[in-house]
């Protein structure tokens, strides 16, 4: 039996260095899905710019394709980064990927279009988004790891509720800054150079987010495991071995988590103006709204889940997505703005819920010498089949079937087994994050 550091994780808890913790890991994860976010609401800007003329429908697919590209790196990111986490520390890694994130998002913003290298164009945003992709594979699960191993136990979700807080934040000011130049810049000044700032913001973010984490110090459980004698971490292969139910089980209950956070934050805007005939500054106001909901929301969520435990979390926020998601989209089919405001926000409560809950769930069920990696690997693959694909999924539901309301159905379903998936998991409110290395 391996010995735990006598100086417990929860024992002698610094509120100012778990601030400035909270503070480094949010930007780098602000960073990852801000990318992620405004990619998504330039994509008609971006499709019109960097692949040929002629067919606009296409344009958009392959801009789209490009998109699902970099969820496809985001798992052999998450293996990759979560060994090296595993291996040197936890700040080491994300200093490298919030660095890497930031030059990839950067680098999208300086790139030449289709009319000035022709082909080269889009090959180029192509790898320009596989390495955002990649370096954003070991972003999540590393910053909620970070922030939960400096948290107290009690506590854990109610502090590490506010990476997701940086998530949904991240949305809300993409979804604004997109809208301001849409009224303030006229299409042609889009179409130059208007399209390029949200990008290039990235930069100094990054730069930001670099100097935070350098100057924080290793997480208490890291340092105590890696004061032992034995080796720190465990090579990719037993961790999959070891911890093969715990990573099912999870991956499970994210699918939910994956598939809910799209739908609310990328599909639903669509949604409002395909189906309900809503103008783009409506369904963008809209879910802005809902996204400044969810950010002030996901805090309450924490300190809910410390209080009731993580298995009553995850019924209320599986049964919040099953009971909310079909009047979210009758409401959101209306087109007017009041009405998808609501339906977006009752969608939220249930994307909040599994989004905090996910974030403790990552750290809380794999012990130290194992935690970057396999929380890293778990999380990035649901996001990559359930959270990449929910727009192209919802889109080919509704026009399969003809039925507007199938993408809620769809989320239903995926609810109940994410039910399943997540009630099979043990209680892990009030486990310290060291227990698992001594038992």
């Amino acid at each position: 039996m391996e010995q735990v550091s006598e100086q417990a994780v929860d024992q002698h808890v610094d509120l100012v260095t778990l601030r400035k913790v909270i503070a480094a890991s949010a930007i780098g994860n602000f960073v990852e899905w801000f990318d992620f976010a405004v990619y998504g609401f330039l994509a008609v800007t971006i499709a019109s710019l960097f692949f040929p003329p002629g067919n606009a429908s296409l344009a958009l697919l392959q801009t789209f394709a490009v998109f699902a590209v970099s969820f496809a790196l985001r798992p052999l990111g998450g293996i990759f980064f979560g060994v090296l986490g595993d291996k040197l520390g936890r700040k080491r890694v994300l200093s490298i990927t919030v660095l890497l994130m930031a030059g990839a998002t950067t680098l999208i913003g300086l790139l030449p279009t289709y009319q000035t290298i022709g082909l080269i164009a889009p090959l180029l945003l192509a790898l320009a988004r596989c390495l955002q992709g990649f370096s954003a594979g070991g972003e999540y699960a590393g910053a909620c790891a970070f922030v939960m191993e400096h948290a107290p136990t009690d506590r854990k979700a109610r502090y590490g509720s506010f990476v997701p807080v940086s998530t949904f934040t991240a949305f809300a000011a993409a979804a604004g800054l997109v809208f301001g130049l849409g009224t303030f810049l006229s299409e042609a000044q889009m179409q130059v150079w208007g399209w390029r700032l949200p990008f290039l913001i990235a930069a100094p973010l990054g730069l930001v987010g670099l100097y935070m984490r350098l100057r924080l110090d290793e997480s208490p459980a890291f340092q105590a495991i890696a004061q032992q004698s034995e080796k720190a971490h465990s090579p990719l292969k037993e961790t999959l071995r070891d911890h093969a139910k715990p990573i099912i089980c999870l991956s499970a209950f994210i699918s939910a988590t994956a598939l809910s956070f799209y739908m609310f934050t990328t599909y639903l805007a669509t949604y409002m103006q395909v189906v309900g005939g809503a103008s783009r500054p409506t369904a963008l106001l809209a879910s802005l709204m809902a996204l400044v909901f969810a950010a002030l929301l996901c805090p309450l969520v924490g300190l809910y889940s410390d209080w009731v435990g993580r298995r009553r979390t995850i019924l209320s926020a599986c049964g919040s997505l099953i009971v909310a998601v079909y009047p979210a989209f009758m409401l959101a089919a209306t087109g007017e703005f009041l009405n998808a405001a609501i339906g977006a926000m009752l969608l939220a409560v249930g994307a909040v819920a599994c989004g905090v809950v996910t974030a403790a769930l990552l750290s809380e069920q794999f012990p130290t010498r194992v935690r970057y990696t396999a929380s890293a690997f778990t999380y990035n693959v649901a996001y990559t089949i359930f959270g990449g694909t929910a727009p192209l999924v919802a889109t080919w539901l509704i026009d399969v079937t003809g039925n507007r309301m199938s993408p809620a159905f769809y989320l239903i379903v995926i609810a109940l087994l994410a039910m399943i998936g997540g009630m099979s998991l043990p209680e892990t409110a009030k486990r310290r994050l060291d227990y698992a290395d001594a038992h």
